[in-house]
């Protein structure tokens, strides 16, 4: 195993790897600011086959381990159980003998958490009452959400080259083990293996395999950890001026390393912070790591459209992969 970078060094990331003030003092879209016009376009060249995999967990009311606030919620406003019921009481705009009807429900889950694919807005993470760019804490409030940095900001969506870095592929394993932490040893390794190399303005996903044992058991107990990014990666991130960052757990790994030093999640707490980086968590790449596979393929167009939800501090979306 490589040796792990100290805690104190890890804290020096927050200052070595800043990109406040990197795009101008008003700058809201961090990374983003690495995927311009000519980034998507050479993107687009990735669609070849017309082919595309959805990178998304379905979001289901079954109660599952890591619902850290609650499980999903559905109440079917309108539906088809009793419309022969000869009792049945009419809502005011039905007419006796409408021969037409329709479904509708009310859906509400918290999405930040380690089960629902989305999106972290950098309105999401704050370090020393600070979010990215220097913006103060207490301009995400408990009236309006967050009145800056919001999921809003990038409201035309993120459209780049992907690129997947199948971890687990490169190690010879169906999933890394709890509690590995991927380092650039095992990302180096996974590009000279793939034959791909990262460049400015991509997003990364790494597939440590977790989503081969969920398909198979289920929701693993969080108890025991989770594979993922760890905080030596990060420099290598910045280095490449990587846009987005993605993985099949909720990205860093845990345990961090750094938890008595009091940095749980350094790759949310310094990505999202500092670097302006935009975190995809809970990605099921399991259909799109046996789709790179089969074509001999590291490398797509991404396609991502977060909802438009004013002052979120993110979105759930359906990330969908295109060759």
């Amino acid at each position: 195993m490589p040796e792990h970078p100290s805690a104190d060094e890890v804290f020096t990331y927050f200052e070595r790897l800043s990109n406040w003030g990197r795009w101008g003092a008003d700058d809201t879209r961090g990374t983003l600011n690495y995927v311009t016009p000519e980034v998507t376009l050479a993107a687009a060249g990735e669609i070849q086959l017309g082919r595309s995999v959805s990178c998304a967990w379905p979001i289901t009311n079954q109660r599952q381990e890591g619902d850290l606030f609650g499980t999903p919620q559905r109440f079917m406003l309108n539906h088809g159980q009793g419309l022969a019921d000869e009792n049945r009481v009419l809502p005011p705009h039905r007419r006796e003998g409408d021969r037409g009807f329709g479904a509708s429900e009310y859906v509400g889950f918290v999405f930040h958490g380690l089960n629902i694919t989305h999106l972290d807005a950098l309105s999401h993470i704050f370090w020393d009452r600070k979010m990215y760019n220097d913006y103060p804490a207490e301009l995400v409030t408990s009236q309006m959400g967050a009145t800056r940095l919001a999921i809003t900001d990038i409201a035309e969506g993120i459209t780049t080259r992907g690129v997947l870095l199948d971890v687990a592929r490169a190690r010879g394993v169906d999933a890394l083990e709890p509690g590995y932490g991927v380092t650039p040893d095992d990302l180096a390794l996974t590009e000279e293996r793939q034959g791909v190399s990262v460049r400015r303005g991509d997003a990364v996903f790494l597939r440590t395999g977790h989503g081969h044992v969920r398909h198979a058991s289920g929701p693993t107990k969080t108890a025991r950890g989770q594979p993922g990014w760890h905080a030596s990666s990060l420099p290598w991130l910045h280095e490449r001026e990587v846009a987005v960052i993605g993985c099949d757990t909720g990205q860093d790994v845990t345990p961090s390393g750094y938890n008595e030093a009091g940095l749980n999640l350094p790759v949310h707490s310094i990505g999202i912070s500092a670097m302006g980086l935009w975190l995809l968590d809970n990605l099921d790449l399991e259909a799109l790591g046996q789709t790179c596979e089969e074509l001999e393929r590291g490398t797509f167009f991404l396609s991502l459209q977060p909802l438009r939800l004013e002052g979120a501090t993110g979105s759930p979306l359906n990330p969908i992969a295109l060759f």
